[in-house]
């Protein structure tokens, strides 16, 4: 693409510079397409023109050859004719073009930009000489500007009393116009045209005018609007206005989210449409961003926070209660910690919650904080653990994707994908959101600093790698690695210390990389095997060899150890929508990543570790169904692999000029908007379709604390499920039965007869209480425990009967009390 440029007047001592196509170096006349949003922009290309121009006034024609300005008339290579010295490179030339004329205007010129390292980036640069305009008349005149400054992209000289150009980027030099009869002045007659010749000073008609000295500058209004234009047409503009856009429309929706009356779909018809319509216009913007993410990373990372802030702070601001009952649970755990002040590993819970005292790290991290932020509970802070765990995990992945690729787009389309996909619930308050995110951290050491010496081959070559590749990182000797890995021992200790699986998924993602001579670090590996062996067998002891007892009869199970939940199918269409959301979620992101592998299997060589780190832990299947949790935890830690060859299949390589390539990029131009779109289409159900489960109101939390409070300590409490918020406040002081958490079969027995069931599982002599609130009948029917009805069946069945008496009763739930049957 090629623009004309006016030959600049002789005798400033700079030979003129002639128009260059594509192929030049960027910032001498030369023009380039710019790129798609999925092409990689070149870092080094410049923003707009070399060529100055009045704002207003479109380029003027190409010059005739008797208008063009002769050589200069001294030396060569830029030698002055008067005083035989060299002129610095970047003088200004003073050309301007003016609608309706050719040639030059006196006082006026360009400055044009030198090539990357000839000039330096300040400097006095003279310029002067004299020329001719030709408009239907002539003008004569001399004049000098000379000054410093910079142009975008390039550094180039700028005269004092420059103006920048809106349209091009490129400062033009305006040198104030001398008095009347001085040299430099100009008066031009049309020779074929009547009328008196202007006055002295005066511009000829069609020839371009100068500031005076301390006078207004003629035109200052349009040029004005015209910088306001070319502000608003800047990519940071571009930029900022979705942005913009979304955050007014998410501000709009938010108080209108009728979170207090949810019904089967959750929160999902009670978002408002603006709601949505903000994901929609964040989405759009993220990808406009990829088109300069090499030069502007602030953008992406930018949108990639703000679409995390839209998705997962609205329960942290608006709900007045605890999201999430397991959230609750360790609201609990903290409270017990903070009141006692220590822990009590060997003492038995019941409801499984004497492994709290095993697992303590994570909870005692969490009362520091209490203590910390001068606040009650943990629960004032709770709810804005997904935004704070996502916010940190972010430059974790960047770093881990960085080091398998340069290019940006990929790197941030690999984040944004993470953050879609990571819809499964362990972001909360949680020892698996925070142990998740050191286990990240330690990959992250180990995939940058842990390249064994020679292992590396052909990987720092880059005739042999996907242009998207970067190349392997530097090797490290054997005492950087031993340093290294006391580095990281503190950390996973601390993994430990918190969670019982995310060790065991440490050590197995750490097995896979010994596999390649790259990341055979059999130190590391030994190293965090024995940590999680000596906590197993000294804190972790009792859970331990009681997990250690169930493998006979779990292991080798896969199917049995893949099924979500351990009870029967959700019922109901929201729990259903739910389901089939997750499904379709798992499906698109192992296809694409899945295709990415097979079709970029460069890429896939170098970045073998990734693969390798999503593939660990799927032998988990074999060994246990953790509670009807191993299906999400393989999901969740093989997800960072699984999201960046899913980026890799939408953003193509950058280089390739066939016309696969050119038709790749092409589809990936739409493929990969509509394919964030269909991700955020099932990550909100997926996330936000089961929240009548997670949300209870203030009354019903009051309700569960009245009921627990007015009952003697080491009374039995019986509930439907443990998933409803303060379901174990107070945990140490009672014991709890929540009699629907078996076998779908067992459930339908039970519901038979609920009150002879329950009452033949009392122990003779037991305080008994049975608690019944509506958020566990959400959640019995959302988790398939019961079929539908059944909730209302057994709430029913038990308050007719005779064995059990009601305590107290109202929109939030039932509390009744056990009558033995002597009557006492």
């Amino acid at each position: 693409m090629q623009r004309q440029v006016p030959a600049p007047v002789t005798g400033s001592g700079v030979p003129p510079r002639p128009a260059t196509t594509g192929g030049e170096e960027p910032g001498e006349g030369t023009f380039r397409e710019s790129p798609g949003p999925l092409e990689s922009p070149d870092p080094q290309e410049t923003q707009g023109s070399l060529e100055s121009q009045d704002p207003q006034a479109p380029p003027g024609p190409q010059e005739s050859p008797e208008t063009k300005a002769p050589a200069p008339a001294g030396g060569e290579n830029g030698t002055d004719a008067e005083t035989g010295t060299e002129a610095p490179s970047g003088a200004a030339t003073g050309t301007a073009s003016t609608p309706g004329t050719t040639g030059t205007a006196p006082g006026t010129g360009t400055v044009p930009a030198p090539r990357p390292g000839s000039a330096p980036a300040a400097g006095s640069v003279p310029a002067s000489g004299t020329g001719t305009v030709s408009a239907s008349g002539s003008a004569s005149g001399t004049g000098a500007a000379s000054g410093t400054g910079t142009a975008p992209g390039t550094r180039t000289a700028s005269a004092p009393g420059t103006t920048l150009t809106p349209a091009t980027g490129i400062e033009t030099a305006t040198t104030p116009a001398p008095a009347a009869g001085k040299p430099g002045t100009a008066a031009a007659t049309a020779p074929n045209a009547a009328g008196p010749a202007p006055a002295a000073g005066k511009p000829a008609p069609g020839t371009a005018t100068t500031p005076t000295p301390g006078g207004a500058a003629s035109g200052s209004g349009p040029r004005g609007r015209a910088r306001l234009l070319a502000a608003l047409r800047s990519p940071d503009a571009l930029n900022l206005l979705p942005l913009l856009l979304a955050a007014a429309l998410w501000a709009w929706a938010l108080p209108r989210i009728d979170f207090r009356n949810i019904a089967e779909f959750g929160l999902l018809d009670r978002f408002p449409l603006t709601f949505y319509a903000s994901l929609a216009v964040l989405t759009g913007g993220f990808v406009l961003t990829l088109r300069r993410a090499g030069t502007a990373p602030l953008w992406p990372a930018t949108y990639s926070a703000a679409m995390l802030f839209a998705l997962k702070a609205p329960p942290a601001i608006l709900y007045d209660n605890v999201r999430y009952a397991w959230a609750s649970k360790h609201d609990a755990i903290i409270s017990r910690l903070l009141d006692q002040g220590t822990v009590h590993p060997g003492t038995e819970l019941s409801g499984g919650m004497s492994a709290y005292d095993q697992w303590p790290g994570f909870f005692s991290l969490d009362a520091a904080l209490v203590r910390a932020f001068g606040v009650d509970a943990a629960a004032s802070f709770i709810n804005w653990a997904p935004v704070a765990l996502g916010l940190l995990t972010v430059p974790v992945l960047i770093l881990v994707y960085r080091t398998f690729s340069d290019d940006w787009r990929l790197v941030w389309t690999g984040v944004w994908i993470f953050q879609l996909a990571n819809w499964v619930g362990q972001d909360y308050l949680s020892p698996q959101g925070f142990s998740y995110l050191l286990y990240l951290t330690v990959f992250a050491v180990v995939v940058r600093h842990f390249v064994l010496p020679g292992s590396a081959g052909p990987l720092r070559d880059r005739s042999t790698l996907d242009p998207a590749a970067s190349a392997v990182p530097p090797p490290t000797t054997t005492r950087q690695r031993a340093i290294a890995v006391l580095i990281l021992l503190p950390v996973i200790a601390t993994i430990n210390a918190s969670h019982q699986l995310t060790p065991i998924m440490l050590c197995a993602t750490l097995f896979a990389l010994c596999l390649t001579r790259r990341y055979r670090n059999i130190g590391l590996l030994v190293t965090s095997g024995l940590v999680m062996l000596a906590w197993n067998l000294t804190m972790g002891r009792e859970l331990f060899l009681e997990t250690l007892g169930t493998l006979r009869e779990k292991a080798g199970d896969l199917l049995a150890n893949s099924r979500p939940g351990f009870a029967g199918d959700p019922t109901g269409p929201g729990p259903e929508l739910v389901g089939s959301a997750n499904i379709l979620m798992v499906l698109s992101l192992g296809g694409l990543a899945a295709a990415a592998v097979l079709l970029r299997r460069k890429l896939a060589r170098s970045a073998l570790p990734l693969v390798l780190a999503a593939a660990a832990p799927l032998p988990m299947f074999a060994v246990n169904d953790y509670g009807g949790e191993m299906v999400f935890r393989v999901y969740l830690f093989g997800l960072p692999g699984s999201a960046f060859f899913a980026a890799a299949a939408l953003v193509p390589a950058v280089g390739a000029a066939s016309r696969a390539a050119t038709a790749a990029r092409r589809v990936a131009a739409v493929a990969l908007p509509v394919t964030l779109i269909a991700m955020l289409a099932g990550f909100l159900p997926s996330y936000y379709g089961k929240e009548g489960m997670h949300y209870a109101p203030p009354g019903e939390t009051a309700l569960t604390r009245r009921a627990f409070d007015r009952a003697p300590e080491g009374s039995l409490f019986l509930a439907a499920t443990g998933a409803f918020p303060d379901a174990y406040y107070r945990y140490d002081r009672y014991e709890r039965w929540f009699f629907t958490e078996q076998e779908v079969d067992e459930n339908l027995r039970m519901l038979k007869d609920p009150a002879s069931y329950l009452a033949g599982g009392i122990p003779e002599g037991k305080p008994a209480y049975v608690l019944l609130t509506r958020t566990q009948g959400e959640a019995v029917i959302g988790e398939g425990y019961l079929p539908a009805g059944g909730f209302d069946r057994l709430r029913d069945a038990l308050k007719r009967s005779p064995l059990f008496e009601v305590v107290e009763e109202n929109e939030y739930g039932l509390v009744l009390r056990h009558r033995p049957a002597t009557g006492g």
